[in-house]
């Protein structure tokens, strides 16, 4: 195993931890240094807290690692990449090539229909392969080889999408073939960095017991727990920079031709592999440890035949219990002990994962209204009146309120809430997103309602005459509060189901349950798809109205189904003081 050494940064806005004065304790362990010098994590002198302490002092996060930033850039960069493109593809299937006094940007002319079922296959497949890559790097080649790899698969991808959007292409139809390619490479690029990198990251903060530091002469608990939230949500606030190539890539599809818009995102993940060699001395990497898909697919058939076998059993409350005490099913030969777990301490762990997944099974009811802002908004907008604009820059609005309000909530909303003991814990957050998305759905519901009864397209039925006016008079700054209560959600659902999987999965599992995360988007994509009938004027309205009140519904089973984990979560937030 490789391990670097690390160097420390601390996190935008964050002032530098300074020792101003001695601490006291030295009949509990070595009093801190006072000198300037910044102390590596894990240094022998650090202070421990004590459980009066842990109760009563503030908790802080801690600077952020060097590595772990570079790898949000190597993020920042791939996100730019995908986003930059694959928010063109719902104007690029749908619109054919505007001719006349048409200005609606477009290249193949598919429809709607067609145009939000391939988006959404696209998403379904991006968010299906990184199952594959936390095989390929728990198995074979471990995280950042993975990452390095799948990298040069998405680059693949990248120049077949290029090339196939030239003119002489999509002259020759290549276009539509191309694309089709370009998506199924790019998915298999996008599933190995995607199961990876926040893994990735949060490795590189090695810290796992809360510490004293004096600042400013107040006692403050540097708290691992809050660094890696904080870790996290700078992480989400780099993929929505990130997001933003679409400001770029949207107003040169419209004013230029799509194949320089796709050369952007191209150009700009170079980038990402360029970071990647750069801090290949730097990163902590673990070995690959073996496949836990197959392992544990092992234990649970054995615990379901053993369950048969001897029936109920008093002392084997869960159904994995049952695998307990039988011959390891690992196929791991390793000799190092280290890295090998025994069988009924991964079963154990097994129960953690699954645990930690239960509260993914609601998910799949978010995405499917959350996906609708690349696809069926973006048809949307070309129902109005948009003036000069792209119909599918909007998308950016979503992006641009997560990168304004995630330091908000990150430096002001949330260190308020803990100071006035207020725990706005894992379960109530995601109840909140929910509750935001449905918000969002509504308003599209409501502005479909206005663009029907808008004229001079009654009931959205343009006139065949290119010469007549293509839009409705509703100007798109109605769709401005869908987009933000969208992002809302996003920083409420998504970023702290991320948090919730890295922090409840044990150290062995991350990948696994990180990948479960995102395979919950792919299974909002598939019910997608099949909204894709309704998915078309008149049918528009209800389709809004009805993923409104779902959204809502589930938010309220959610909570009340998991409320009480909410305890789990704040006891792995603020750890017991014993």
């Amino acid at each position: 195993m490789s391990i670097s050494v690390e160097f420390e940064s601390k996190s935008f806005g964050e002032v530098e931890p300074e020792i101003t004065e001695p601490i006291d304790d030295s009949n509990r362990i070595k009093p801190i240094d006072n000198s300037n010098e910044i102390e590596p994590i894990g240094d022998s002198n650090e202070i421990e807290p004590t459980a009066e302490e842990l109760s009563t002092l503030e908790h802080i996060a801690d600077r952020i690692p060097l590595a772990a930033w570079l790898i949000v850039i190597c993020e920042l960069c791939e996100r730019f990449a995908f986003y930059g493109l694959s928010g063109l593809f719902q104007n690029y299937i749908q619109f054919p090539l505007p001719t006349g006094n048409d200005t609606q940007p477009g290249a193949l002319g598919y429809g709607q229909q067609t145009a939000t079922a391939l988006t959404n296959f696209f998403r379904f497949f991006a968010y299906i392969t990184p199952i594959l890559g936390a095989v390929l790097a728990d198995q074979f080649w471990g995280k950042y080889k993975t990452i390095i790899v799948s990298c040069m698969v998405y680059m693949v991808g990248l120049l077949v999408l290029l090339l196939t959007s030239i003119p002489p292409s999509i002259d020759k139809g290549v276009a539509f073939p191309g694309l089709i390619v370009a998506m199924v490479i790019l998915g298999f690029g996008t599933g190995g960095v995607k199961s990876n990198v926040s893994p990735l990251m949060a490795e590189q903060y090695t810290r796992t017991k809360p510490i004293i530091r004096v600042i400013k002469g107040e006692k403050k608990i540097i708290d691992p727990s809050v660094t890696t939230q904080s870790m996290f949500n700078w992480f989400y606030w780099a993929i929505n920079i990130g997001a933003l190539s679409l400001i770029g890539t949207t107003n040169i599809e419209k004013y230029h031709s799509f194949w320089l818009a796709y050369l952007v995102p191209t150009v700009a993940f170079v980038g990402a592999i360029v970071v990647l060699i750069i801090g290949r001395n730097r990163y902590t990497q673990k070995p690959p440890s073996g496949s836990l898909i197959v392992r544990a697919t092992q234990v649970t058939i054995t615990a379901i035949r053993m369950r048969r076998k001897l029936g109920k059993q008093p002392d084997r409350p869960g159904l994995l219990d049952y695998a307990k005490d039988m011959p390891s099913t690992s196929d791991d030969n390793r000799t190092d002990t280290s890295t090998k777990l025994s069988n009924n301490q991964f079963i154990d762990e097994l129960k953690k994962a699954v645990f930690a997944c239960r509260v993914f099974v609601f998910y799949p009811f978010y995405w499917i209204c959350y996906n609708q802002f690349g696809t069926n908004l973006v048809s949307q907008a070309a129902q109005m009146n948009v003036g000069p604009l792209p119909n599918d820059i909007l998308q950016n609005i979503d992006p641009l309120v997560i990168v304004i309000f995630i330091p908000i909530f990150d430096k002001l909303i949330y260190p308020c809430l803990r100071r006035c003991r207020i725990r706005f814990a894992a379960i109530a957050r995601i109840t909140a997103g929910f509750f935001c998305v449905a918000i969002g759905m509504g308003w599209s519901a409501f502005i479909q309602y206005q663009i029907y009864n808008t004229g001079p397209n009654y009931d959205y039925v343009p006139k065949p005459d290119k010469n007549n006016q293509q839009y409705n008079d509703i100007t798109v700054a109605w769709q401005i509060p869908a987009y933000f209560f969208i992002a809302i959600s996003e920083i409420f659902a998504s970023v702290t189901g991320l948090e919730y999987a890295f922090i409840q999965a044990p150290p062995s599992m991350k990948s696994i349950v990180m990948s479960l995360f995102l395979f919950t988007s792919a299974i909002g994509s598939i019910l997608n798809i099949a909204l894709v009938p309704v998915s078309d004027d008149p049918d528009l309205l209800w389709m809004y109205t009805g993923l409104a009140i779902q959204a809502f519904i589930f938010g309220i089973l959610f909570y009340f189904i998991f409320r009480n984990d909410h305890k789990v979560h704040v006891e792995k937030e603020e750890p017991d003081p014993q």
